[in-house]
């Protein structure tokens, strides 16, 4: 356990938010929001000092996410509850594979049983759709990269099922990254304005940010091109015609981004303009679960 904190913490190593007592509180809040006073049915129908082995058993193919959280649910709720891993996170599963076999009192493992399924097969989901699209433009150089178009409360183990699927993260939140989107340009009074905004917000206010901003078109890309002081720029809903010439235009001057009505069809045509990542918040807001199941082992 104290390797996967450590190796989550230098993942983000920059988000000063998020440590090991933020995954001990959502554990807390989520287990809290289905036991309450108590688990009735375990408690009326199993003795105590029962005990079980039980087996999470892969029932549909995909990328497997979320072993570790697993584990700290289970020892959260009950510390002798021991878990023994047979697949790590990032791993390809298969219809049948026994990712795990979890040990210990047999209400404890029932109380644990919802919230584990319910991280495992939304994590594993994700990572297997990301899995699935990464895969669609490996011999380009482009990365794939997320959304905040996450569940609230959720998003931390989005993102990170992101990753295990071989994927990249966006800004985490509204705190670690500037990006200039339409509404920000038009309600500054332009794209000039609105970057010499930015970049003085983070001197008076001592920040170190990296600066993104949307282009709507490609005159919109001309002119940050000339405003300078950013340092990438993200296509907004451009065609495929059209990323390749802004792709010409910025000349490596900047990062580029695509985003918007980009799907699993049309992802290579864009990836092969030369971008250097593609957003898409479909890796979590549209993502099918992974259907997974605890089972007690005969």
């Amino acid at each position: 356990m104290l390797y996967f904190y450590e190796n989550i913490n230098l993942f983000y190593k920059k988000q000063k938010y998020l440590m090991k007592e933020d995954i001990n509180k959502f554990i807390d809040l989520y287990l809290n929001e289905d036991i309450k006073d108590g688990d009735h049915t375990s408690n009326a129908c199993i003795t105590k000092n029962t005990y079980v082995k039980a087996e999470l058993i892969v029932k549909e193919n995909g990328i497997l996410a979320g072993v570790e959280i697993a584990e700290l649910i289970f020892k959260k709720l009950d510390p002798s509850i021991k878990l023994k891993k047979n697949i790590n996170d990032g791993s390809k599963i298969k219809q049948g594979d026994i990712a795990f076999t979890v040990d210990g009192p047999s209400k404890s493992i029932l109380s644990a049983e919802r919230l584990v399924l319910n991280c495992m097969q939304r994590m594993s989901g994700i990572a297997t759709k990301t899995y699935d699209i990464k895969k669609l433009i490996l011999k380009t150089k482009t990365k794939i990269l997320d959304t905040r178009k996450t569940t609230p409360g959720f998003r931390f183990f989005e993102k990170l099922a992101v990753k295990i699927g071989g994927g990249f993260n966006h800004r985490y939140g509204l705190y670690d990254m500037m990006m200039i989107k339409d509404n920000h340009i038009d309600f500054s009074g332009g794209i000039k304005k609105a970057i010499k905004n930015a970049n003085e917000y983070q001197i008076n206010n001592n920040l170190n940010l990296k600066i993104i901003i949307e282009a709507r078109n490609l005159n919109e890309v001309n002119e940050i091109i000339k405003t300078s002081k950013v340092d990438r720029i993200l296509l907004d809903n451009f065609s495929v015609e059209e990323t390749k010439k802004a792709v010409e235009i910025i000349n490596k001057k900047f990062e580029i981004e695509s985003s918007g009505n980009i799907t699993e069809i049309n992802i290579k045509k864009y990836a092969e303009c030369g971008v250097d990542f593609i957003s898409l918040g479909a890796l979590t807001h549209s993502a099918n679960i992974l259907d997974l199941s605890l089972k007690a082992k005969n």
